[in-house]
């Protein structure tokens, strides 16, 4: 699965604008008063406006092997949010190393580097070395019935996890992160985990695809 382009909601614009493009060094399209976008790699990823947003769980990938070098950049601008006291956190299990931290918002950002995924083209790392969108989080009181839906409709397949907590839903590439809310709080700062609404655009298996996710309810179209 491959994420082309991820619509979140945000009730701090300016804030958010001045976070993405002055701190950490984004490329900004598409801006008006009510939204923007930063490109993220392959990837673009829009803020829009809207009052009462909540949170959202958002990974970006970064070349193989370079979670030390995004954690060296991250830390000369933000706080990196820790886990057991570790800023680098293993997945050995997915091959992968991650770095997490907040934006504006209180969103929980990742930057996650897999292995053997995008070798680096550069030894400096900054915001232009950013390889695309890894994951989205879906909260939902019903993971079994989101999968299936995704499964029937997009041909996506269980990557990890179970029906009950937390599954992740699609392969490296790309994740759609579901958990349940009721028995499940955000990972590695147990922050609330809110189902907040989003628009995703991806590819998988030569199609592409549109889904709208609002009020714990999932709208899927082939484009």
């Amino acid at each position: 699965m491959k994420i082309k382009e991820l619509k979140i909601y945000t009730s701090n614009i300016e804030k958010q604008l001045e976070f993405y493009r002055d701190e950490l060094g984004f490329e900004i399209t598409n801006y008006s008063e009510d939204g923007f976008n930063i490109v993220a790699g392959y990837s673009s990823l829009r803020f829009e406006k809207r009052e009462k947003a909540t949170p959202y769980h958002i990974a970006l990938h970064v070349p193989d092997n370079q979670e030390k070098e995004a954690l060296k950049w991250l830390e000369s601008i933000v706080p990196v949010l820790k886990y057991n006291d570790d800023k680098i956190i293993d997945f050995s299990n997915w091959q992968a190393k991650s770095v997490y931290f907040y934006d504006q918002d209180k969103n929980i950002m990742e930057l996650i580097s897999r292995r053997k995924f995008h070798k680096p083209e550069s030894a400096i790392f900054n915001s232009s070395n950013i390889v695309g969108i890894a994951e989205i989080g879906l909260v939902t009181k019903d993971i079994k019935e989101k999968f299936e839906k995704l499964k029937l409709e997009c041909g996506l397949d269980h990557f990890d996890g179970d029906f009950e907590r937390f599954c992740a839903i699609g392969d490296p590439s790309g994740l759609l992160i579901t958990i349940d809310n009721d028995k499940k709080d955000w990972f590695p700062t147990s922050d609330k985990a809110y189902s907040s609404d989003f628009e995703l655009e991806f590819e998988h298996d030569s199609k592409t695809f549109k889904l709208n996710f609002s009020n714990d309810e999932l709208e899927i179209s082939e484009i």
